[in-house]
């Protein structure tokens, strides 16, 4: 019999089939909130117990789980697993990656679009009943160069986007571009089908990358390596129209090297969706920017109808795999895990 220990929201049909398993033993911690429960202390006999841990963030009392192997969690950034020292527990993990792919490249086009446009202005004459046809109004977002800072899901699933719409893209990434083995892909999406960018960058080419682009989007996680990569240098490196979206996380990028961007005109506007806090205080200076779209954290719909069931089906699938010892989905590399 294996325990397994579920503290996320429930997919009722995937739950369903794993309570009509008999090698299973579930025990659900989640109290049914409309969020992710916050963490907390569980019960310390009942996480003794637990072989797989299927959550959002570990309880805080995670030490107790003495027999745990397999951690699934429902993000796809793990910075909560830093520092837990899990391989050297024998624990592996896993993460949601693939999950938001198809929702955020739907952003990253939105945002292109909205930007390029100055929607935020369009609104803005409509409720002043405005009659206004400016040039900035009627732009095209084919043609241009897209950037994307990483090349993981949802890079992939934007550069298909991106091409269909006439767009070029390019790469900057640390690992090159290759196929991915054992990773949560939704059928018919990403570079599965040999859609690839246009041309790929090393880190020694990152000035030339960020010279020629009109968009650049952030596509990394957030880790001690990637925290505050982008400051006054690469952001002055950028042409005066570039447009800049971020829907990975907010301090890849410096605030005030950020601010100064926008303020000053070294770049010409930005779409945020991940913050420097959560929430953003009310007063915080990127509200009230002109060239600035600001949505929270929500271009994942992580609320929307997809979700639950893609992101039961990496675990349902993981848990499959873990027990018949076969490679597993998403798993997060011992050098992941310990940046």
């Amino acid at each position: 019999m294996t325990n397994v220990m579920i503290d996320v929201r429930v997919d009722e049909s995937a739950l369903e089939q794993l309570r009509a398993r008999s090698d299973l033993h579930l025990t659900l911690t989640a109290v049914g909130a409309e969020d992710e429960e916050p963490v907390r202390e569980h019960d310390p006999q009942m996480l003794a117990e637990q072989d797989i841990v299927f959550c959002s963030r570990l309880p805080t009392n995670h030490q107790a789980m003495s027999r745990l192997r397999l951690v699934q969690i429902s993000s796809a950034g793990y910075l909560q697993l830093l520092g837990l020292n899990l391989p050297t527990r024998g624990v592996r993990a896993c993460n949601a990656s693939g999950v938001f792919d198809v929702a955020i490249a739907e952003w990253n086009v939105a945002m292109m679009i909205n930007l390029a446009r100055d929607l935020r202005q369009m609104v803005r004459s409509q409720e002043a009943g405005q009659w206004m046809r400016e040039t900035r109004f009627q732009s095209e977002i084919r043609g241009a160069t897209v950037g994307l800072w990483g090349y993981g899901g949802l890079a992939r699933q934007t550069t298909r986007l991106c091409q269909a719409m006439g767009q070029t893209v390019w790469v900057l990434t640390r690992d090159g571009v290759k196929p991915r083995q054992n990773t949560f892909v939704v059928p018919g999406t990403g570079d599965i089908d040999g859609v690839l960018p246009d041309r790929v960058f090393t880190q020694e080419q990152k000035y030339e990358f960020l010279a020629g682009l009109d968009f650049l989007i952030f596509a990394l996680p957030l880790n001690s390596s990637t925290e505050g990569l982008v400051g006054d240098d690469e952001l002055r490196a950028l042409p005066q129209h570039c447009l800049l979206l971020n829907p990975a996380r907010g301090p890849l990028i410096k605030e005030e090297s950020l601010l100064r961007a926008l303020r000053e005109g070294w770049i010409a506007g930005a779409a945020l969706d991940t913050h420097y806090y959560y929430p953003m205080p009310p007063d915080h200076p990127l509200w009230s920017l002109p060239n600035v779209i600001m949505t929270p954290h929500i271009s994942g719909s992580a609320r929307g109808p997809y979700y639950l069931p893609r992101l039961w089906s990496i675990f349902t699938q993981n848990l499959d795999r873990f027990l018949a010892a076969t490679p597993l989905l998403n798993e997060l590399s011992t050098r992941q895990l310990e940046q």
